[in-house]
């Protein structure tokens, strides 16, 4: 599943002509693309989808959307490694790689 995402743009530069982003998606930091939002300043959320910022949204609405997406584990599969989430899914153990940084209990939630 893909979803729009709300993020907190952190920092902005701009790489090969393209304004770019470093965005939090309550914990999960990625690099995003502001074409569509050119005039977005650190500090403002926008939603997110396929890298890509397409809207820009208050601080509340976003918070209250990454706490929803949080309880129901919708970051994880989102941003979770494709790897332990495969795993967990099939009810494999956790590869040592991962066992430092999580452990996944049967229902293939990740704890921390």
């Amino acid at each position: 599943m893909c979803l729009a995402v709300p993020g907190r743009v952190l920092d902005i530069e701009e790489r090969d002509g393209t304004r770019m982003a470093t965005v939090d998606f309550g914990g999960v930091v990625k690099e995003v693309c502001l074409e569509y939002l050119p005039d977005l300043e650190v500090g403002e959320y926008a939603i997110v989808h396929v890298g890509f910022a397409l809207q820009r949204l208050d601080e509340e609405s976003a918070r209250h959307t990454l706490d929803l997406f949080a309880q129901l584990g919708m970051l994880q599969e989102e941003f979770g490694d494709p790897w332990e989430l495969a795993a967990a899914e099939a009810g494999a153990a956790v590869p040592p790689a991962y066992a430092a940084d999580a452990a996944v209990d049967p229902a293939g939630e990740a704890q921390r």
